[in-house]
């Protein structure tokens, strides 16, 4: 149904559907990882992702690299003063190392029907706590991103 911009069509059946946005960094010569689940992928929920991720990290100097999603490049955001954005170029999910892992979490969802968003979430949670230092290193510690870590290290 062709309806004017900004109008949604009425069906004679509305599915409803929910979703959920899990915020993640990983440390590629560690596997040491971070997470937080928020209802929505905005601005505002990637400040608190920020604020609990300066908190836990705040004895370190922390890179933390990304895409150009609008939310990462909020004007409105505050970045601690050790914590500061990489952003790599338009388009380049391949460069991105936690990339790597939300693609290995999404295998174990392929193909599965969950009765409910919780359920989902609960799924979601038990990949995300069972990945190991080791696995995520192995996933997201590539050779180009090791070796730029060294350098700037030394």
């Amino acid at each position: 149904m062709i309806t004017l911009k900004g109008i949604k069509p009425v069906g004679k059946k509305q599915w409803k559907r929910g979703n959920f946005y899990v915020y993640g960094v990983v440390e590629p010569s560690t596997g040491e990882q971070y997470y937080q689940e928020f209802s929505q992928l905005n601005h505002n929920w990637f400040q608190e992702f920020l604020n609990g991720f300066a908190q836990k990290y705040s004895d370190y100097f922390n890179l933390i690299i990304m895409d150009n999603g609008s939310f990462h490049k909020a004007l409105l955001l505050d970045w601690h003063d050790h914590v500061m954005p990489i952003y790599l170029p338009a388009y380049s999910p391949e460069l991105n190392p936690i990339e790597r892992l939300w693609e290995h979490t999404k295998k174990d969802l392929k193909w599965a029907n969950y009765s409910s968003l919780d359920k989902l979430k609960e799924q979601v949670d038990i990949i995300i706590k069972s990945l190991t230092n080791e696995e995520v290193l192995s996933l997201c510690g590539w050779d180009y991103i090791l070796e730029a870590i060294l350098s700037a290290g030394s």
